[in-house]
């Protein structure tokens, strides 16, 4: 046999070999943070943030183990001691690369400028509430509504994204100036130092309750509710980066007066649950892909008065004092 392709074979059975032993650690390594997924997972169980209407006795929380389920834990857990009107609607809450716990609110139906903020590791004991501003730049603005939280950990920071009205800034259609939305954001890492505020979205209409979701690198979904008159129901658009641009806004996929969206994903798919204050109830809808979506509302339980906020995920741990505290509470 030629000595070099003797070589050759020898070089190309090593590389194989090789190529072998990666292929195995590589699926091990997959299949151990398999493992560590699950395991946190089979420690852990969803909280539904929530508040119950006239929205002046502050935050309400339920809580699920397998997501379609829930079990009342009661409330307040947390007062709404900030702002004019002293409520607290839309509870957003969201957790970074630590054990705390943020969470922001709307704190006023009209006349604010900006928003609630506290913070905490086990949802029974807060940081002091604080208003941020966010608006306070813009003296003519309406309002500001239900901010919503989305943890950026590409740039270790923390998104924030809430809806305003400033009459006569945009085109509207059935709109009064009052009433004609449009979505603006504002970032920070450590809730005391925040980004100037800017404009997230202008589709040419009315635009409220806009929910950020991560399906992959550089692949996200904005989740929103078209507030013009006839419409008033959600929709999804798409974008590359979550603070958009976000595009191809798709036809609705819910009925006539609904609001409040707020998602998990588990089982390869996607719940999105939502208020459905026109029939008095709260639903839910299942897709893989957000183009179809499956109507899942006789799968899900929630507590009686339940009004729109965000879903988490906390220890059984913190869960167990949610229980105790929940016994206690008038």
């Amino acid at each position: 046999m030629n000595r070099g392709f003797l070589i050759l074979l020898l070089i190309f059975a090593f590389s194989c070999k090789n190529h072998d032993k990666k292929t195995d650690n590589t699926n091990a390594e997959t299949q151990g943070n398999s493992e560590v997924i699950q395991k946190n997972k089979s420690d852990s169980v969803y909280l539904f943030t929530t508040f119950r209407e006239p929205a002046d006795e502050g935050l309400y929380l339920a809580y699920s183990e397998d997501g379609y389920k829930w079990k009342d834990l009661g409330g307040p857990y947390l007062k709404p001691v900030v702002g004019e009107s002293k409520i607290m609607r839309d509870p957003s809450v969201v957790n970074g690369r630590d054990s705390t716990y943020h969470m922001v609110w709307t704190t006023d139906w009209r006349g604010g400028n900006g928003f609630g903020y506290s913070s905490t590791t086990d949802f029974i004991n807060w940081s002091q509430p604080k208003m941020i501003p966010a608006m306070e730049h813009e003296p003519e603005v309406v309002n500001v509504w239900a901010p919503e939280l989305f943890y950026d950990e590409n740039q270790n920071r923390f998104i924030i994204l809430w809806a305003s009205t400033i009459p006569f800034r945009y085109e509207k259609e059935q709109e009064e100036e009052k009433n004609n939305h449009r979505m603006y954001f504002t970032t920070t890492k450590d809730f005391q130092e925040f980004t100037d505020t800017q404009l997230l979205m202008n589709a040419g209409f009315s635009m409220i309750d806009c929910v950020i979701v991560k399906r992959g690198e550089g692949d996200y979904v904005l989740v929103l509710k078209d507030n013009t008159r006839p419409n008033r129901n959600l929709k999804v658009a798409f974008g590359s980066d979550p603070l958009g641009p976000y595009l191809d806004i798709s036809k609705p996929f819910t009925g006539f007066l609904t609001e409040g969206p707020t998602v998990i994903q588990q089982d390869g798919k996607y719940i999105i649950y939502y208020d459905n204050y026109g029939e008095k109830t709260f639903s839910a809808v299942e897709t893989e892909n957000f183009q179809n979506f499956t109507d899942i509302s006789e799968k899900i339980e929630l507590p009686e008065g339940h009004k729109h906020g965000t879903i988490t995920r906390i220890s059984k741990e913190v869960l167990e004092g949610l229980i105790t505290k929940s016994e206690n509470l008038n």
